[in-house]
């Protein structure tokens, strides 16, 4: 019952974060610090409702970390990743529903076309976003300001990467999107799943190196 929990809050945390962020980057003329301070708030807002429950990852680039230093099992990752893919997809639904595909539904898309500098962007903000995560979330004495320092932290990447890229970092997030406007942005999302999850792996090992150094 309590990885059912885990599981349902994942779920529900992705899918709010994907109706509300990338409807607001949608309703905004993707605005850029409308936009970053769109995703920000929601990771805020989800961080201090389901974040006793299940940590508040809404990311699979989270879980991957956190299945890599050794704070999520294999099973609870497996179950994380499909509940964030469900409640991304839910939640692009309902936002294609009440204000349809014409101008888009928050999509990622290639930095000049290119996929090479595309996966490099969206691997050097996944780990900058991650590493603060396992920062953060490393000491019981950080727990209150937790939620707030990864939500401003998500702020930044955006600010710096969605004129590139429109920034994912999350590949739950940016599947979604792609999977109902289809065309350029289906054929080019495997770059914003690949890259968060490098990303969040290249992450969590930097980070396992930095803690075994401070506590020699």
């Amino acid at each position: 019952m309590d990885s059912i929990r885990k599981y349902a809050a994942e779920c529900l945390g992705t899918f709010v974060l994907v109706l509300f962020a990338c409807g607001a980057a949608v309703l905004t003329g993707a605005n850029v610090l409308t936009t970053a301070f769109a995703f920000g708030l929601v990771i805020v807002a989800m961080a201090y409702s389901i974040g006793n429950v299940s940590g508040c990852h809404i990311n699979p680039a989270v879980s991957i970390a956190m299945l890599v230093t050794g704070k999520l099992s294999l099973k609870d990752f497996c179950g994380y990743v499909i509940s964030q893919f469900l409640g991304a997809i839910a939640g692009s639904a309902v936002l294609m529903a009440i204000i349809g595909k014409d101008n888009g539904l928050g999509q990622n898309g290639l930095y000049q076309g290119d996929v090479v500098k595309s996966l490099i962007i969206e691997v050097i903000l996944t780990f900058v976003f991650v590493l603060a995560i396992l920062g953060v979330t490393s000491k019981e004495k950080y727990s209150k300001v937790a939620g707030l320092v990864i939500g401003l932290s998500l702020t930044l990447v955006h600010i710096f990467g969605i004129g590139l890229t429109g920034t994912s970092v999350n590949p739950a997030r940016s599947f979604a999107p792609a999977l109902f406007i289809g065309g350029d942005a289906l054929k080019d999302v495997w770059v914003f799943i690949v890259a968060p999850l490098v990303g969040g792996v290249l992450a969590a090992l930097c980070y396992k190196f930095l803690d075994k150094s401070e506590e020699k």
